[in-house]
């Protein structure tokens, strides 16, 4: 009984907390913020850390913060006071949602939801390394969503630090170059020139780990293998429900989602996330554009069936 009011003591402050941080978020001053952690001297940076911990725990917008860390403290130092500040507040809501919440979660989970922790669950280090570099989930509501799996802390930290580095860079270097152009300092084109540069890398990691992470083309030989073999793979046909159920037929087993309303519809494929899925048009051609929105959002295991239900056919395989 005891331990189960301090949850809820903590659970009401922290949700008072964030509500505050919501409602007042615009009323930041952040010349206000730069004086008193100027006035902390050599302590500063602590402070700054604390306070980015502590905004990480709230809701405030990261990227304001560390803007700032970038305009205080430079390119080097402020990038390792930025994630410092922003790992320790992401630990801190890991544990938090793991004292509040996961034996809940645990037990009460099923189905879906049950499988998705899973799926997280058996990526380990690699899921938290995937989703800070590629920003798929809002970042304060992903550190409190980890803490409800049984994703190692050790784990979590490390890949937490590694792996936010890419963007602490450039959004550290931006705030920095903002603060000299500002000052009037010298090499303000160069600055800007890089500024540009490193936030054109961030933008492109999610493509570039896309690529990455897709599958090779399959030929349906290797589809019809895997399905006589039960192998676990998601086959997604794309077509439009006129030709899904038109003269080219379909494969048995198949999930339905039309390529215009698969971004509407993503939340039917969450539990696929690290899974094996093979898309299936006409030909090929949708599936390709397919396969670009599932790896945009984080699937894993992509792969094109080239050629389609064409080919299923011409082979005379069976259809439902």
């Amino acid at each position: 009984m005891k331990n189960k009011l301090i949850r809820l003591t903590l659970f009401g402050l922290l949700l008072a907390g964030i509500t505050l941080v919501i409602m007042y978020r615009d009323q930041f001053d952040a010349a206000a913020m730069e004086s008193w952690i100027k006035d902390a001297g050599a302590a500063g940076p602590i402070v700054f850390m604390l306070l980015y911990a502590v905004g990480t725990i709230l809701f405030f917008p990261g990227s304001v913060l560390t803007l700032a860390g970038g305009a205080l403290f430079g390119p080097v130092m402020g990038t390792v006071y930025n994630l410092t500040g922003a790992t320790l507040g992401a630990t801190i809501c890991f544990i938090i949602a793991r004292y509040l919440a996961s034996d809940i979660v645990a037990q009460k989970s099923g189905g879906r939801v049950k499988q998705l922790i899973l799926g997280v669950e058996s990526e380990g280090w690699r899921f938290v390394a995937f989703v800070r570099l590629v920003p798929l989930f809002p970042f304060n509501v992903l550190n409190y969503a980890l803490g409800l799996t049984k994703i190692k802390l050790s784990a979590y930290i490390g890949a937490t630090y590694l792996f936010m580095l890419p963007g602490a860079i450039a959004y550290t270097y931006v705030g920095y170059a903002g603060r000299e152009a500002i000052a009037g300092g010298e090499g303000l084109i160069q600055k800007a020139l890089l500024a540009l540069a490193l936030l054109a890398v961030v933008a492109f990691l999610p493509r570039w780990i896309g690529m990455m992470r897709r599958g090779p083309v399959m030929n349906v030989e290797t589809l019809k293998q895997r399905i006589d073999e039960e192998t676990t793979t998601l086959i997604l046909d794309v077509r439009s429900l006129n030709e899904y159920l038109g003269e080219q037929g379909h494969i048995a087993g198949v999930t339905h989602i039309p390529l215009e309303q698969l971004e509407s519809q993503m939340g039917d494929l969450a539990e696929y996330t690290e899974s094996t899925i093979a898309i299936v048009c006409r030909t090929d051609k949708r599936s390709a554009k397919a396969s670009q929105i599932l790896t945009r959002n984080g699937y894993a295991d992509v792969h094109i069936v080239k050629g389609g239900m064409t080919d299923w056919n011409q082979k005379g395989y069976p259809v439902g």
